[in-house]
């Protein structure tokens, strides 16, 4: 595979963001990178970006003032990978003040709370996975268990206790109270299990939570659950969604391949993955089992799988792609009203960074909707880079 003739080629100009020798990102596309006045962005820097983090291995927390473009170096962890970081995000109930980060404390993952302020830190019973955005709860999962199913979204610095069982009754989705930081198992492995099942006629397998996400309101969250059937390499997913305390489970689509997500509001969602007309971008309700036909948000320009989220406003699509024939990644954006879509920018990915330490773009909104970032490699060097959209969005 040659490389092609250019590194990137952009409808609208990107500005690098971050600079330095280190390799600097932020992670994925569906957590606050900006604080609530849109002044600063959070970002992870690393040594480097050709192999798995090993157990030790840091990463520097930090924050970019954009107007000046003036690094700070907050914090560091070593609870984290090349996907999600370490699920750093601003605090939605304190979102120009205080960030949120995964670390590893006295052999354990927990979350930190850091205040920029006064530099007070406070820890969580155990990591988050997910913030609810009203600021009051967050989701937690077995990132040791992660690791061993997918490592790209996972963490090295700890064995999951539960490695040897299938779906233990003692590990799987925690709610944690954000306030006073205490956590407690709100959905078994084992009660998913028994849940999915019947449904799926699934052989015995061991099970791992991936991808959990509250929607807008903070009353509901949607979840993958996925296993690997005996004498098989490809994992199956059970899309699911359960009130925040646990109960209500549902099964949203019996269809086994599901992949990127982003909540529209309270019960609404966009997901690519399988469907009536196969592998489609859907927009979903999340309603009882077997009152639930997807819409095809357009058959014939989203046809693969991309990081997917609404703009604030609701009338945008921002998306990406996995690397082209080329080794090229494409960035686009889609008017949801007018239903046209367009590239933004197109960036050469080294193939050399793939799999599970490879640089997706994961472009995410600015609070505002009027500027966007993303991560890239194209230059040689994950870096983070942003694009000012008002002229395009008018």
């Amino acid at each position: 595979m040659s490389e092609p003739a250019f590194r990137k080629r952009e409808r609208i100009p990107s500005v690098r963001i971050t600079g330095g020798d280190s390799h600097t990102f932020y992670g994925y596309y569906d957590n606050p990178a900006f604080s609530g006045d849109d002044r600063y962005h959070l970002v992870q820097r690393v040594p480097f970006c050709d192999r798995l983090p090993k157990a030790g291995d840091r990463a520097e927390i930090g924050v970019i003032e954009l107007e000046s473009g003036i690094y700070t170096p907050l914090s560091e962890t070593t609870a984290w990978n090349f996907q999600q970081g370490s699920m750093l995000q601003w605090n939605p109930a304190s979102p120009d003040d205080e960030i949120i980060y995964n670390v590893t404390l006295n052999g354990q993952y927990r979350a930190a709370v850091l205040n920029l302020r006064t530099q007070a830190v406070r820890y969580l019973d155990r990591p988050v996975a997910n913030i609810d955005p009203t600021g009051s709860n967050a989701l937690s999962i077995n990132f040791g268990r992660m690791f061993d199913f997918r490592p790209g979204y996972g963490y090295a610095d700890i064995a999951d206790p539960y490695r040897g069982e299938l779906h233990p009754a003692e590990d799987g989705v925690y709610g944690i109270d954000l306030l006073s930081g205490r956590s407690k198992l709100v959905l078994s492995l084992d009660a998913i299990w028994s849940f999915i099942q019947p449904i799926y006629q699934a052989e015995e397998a061991k099970l791992t939570i991936n991808h959990i996400t509250f929607n807008t309101d903070g009353t509901r969250f949607l979840f993958l659950a996925r296993w690997v059937p005996p004498h098989s390499k490809r994992h199956l997913t059970a899309l699911l969604s359960a009130n925040a305390d646990g109960s209500g489970l549902r099964c949203i689509s019996t269809d086994t391949v599901q992949s990127h997500y982003h909540w529209r509001d309270g019960s609404k969602f966009v997901m690519f993955g399988g469907g009536p007309q196969g592998n489609q971008l859907y927009e979903y309700e999340d309603s009882p089992a077997g009152q639930n036909v997807p819409d095809v948000i357009d058959a014939s320009y989203f046809l693969k799988d991309g990081h997917c989220s609404y703009s604030p406003d609701r009338n945008w699509m921002l998306y990406d792609s996995y690397p082209d024939q080329d080794s090229v990644r494409h960035l686009y954006i889609y008017d949801l009203k007018s239903r046209k879509g367009m590239t933004l920018g197109s960036y050469y990915s080294p193939p050399s960074i793939t799999g599970d330490i490879r640089c997706d773009l994961h472009p995410r909104w600015n609070r505002a909707g009027t500027m966007i970032t993303f991560d890239s490699a194209h230059e040689g060097q994950r870096h983070v880079y942003a694009m000012d959209l008002r002229e395009l969005l008018k």
